[in-house]
């Protein structure tokens, strides 16, 4: 017998629910990093994406948001430890997310611009892929 309580399902998705409510509330980026996502994804569906380009879409930008999120959850723990004091260790902790969260954004633009070109360039030019 565990002396941690197991919760079930439900309560798990509660948890998972409060922690994305609180970022939003809480995280400027994290909103802006959402109204893009879905601003992107409904863009690849009305250029009729692939399948297969629309599920790179979509994981590139879950990518960006849970990089957010662990980066919002990694300054809070840290901050909570030590109360915003300034700290060497503690600066270069709350750099290295924020870079984890830079290089995942520039990987789904990467992508996105990829992709997009493409079928930007097919509109203007149809017949013709630049790849």
């Amino acid at each position: 017998m565990s002396k941690f309580k197991t919760t079930g399902y439900k309560k798990s998705i509660e948890y998972a629910n409060k922690g994305i409510r609180a970022a939003m509330k809480s995280e400027r980026n994290f909103r802006f990093q959402i109204f893009f996502a879905v601003l992107v994804i409904i863009t690849a569906i009305f250029l009729k994406f692939s399948i297969v380009e629309l599920c790179l879409i979509v994981i590139s930008a879950a990518f960006v948001l849970v990089a957010e999120l662990f980066n919002s959850a990694i300054e809070f723990a840290i901050d909570s430890v030590y109360h915003n004091r300034k700290n060497t260790l503690v600066g270069f902790a709350k750099d290295m997310s924020a870079g984890a969260v830079l290089i995942s954004t520039i990987s789904a633009i990467i992508i996105g611009t990829i992709l997009f070109s493409n079928k930007i360039f097919d509109l203007v030019v149809p017949g013709y892929f630049w790849f």
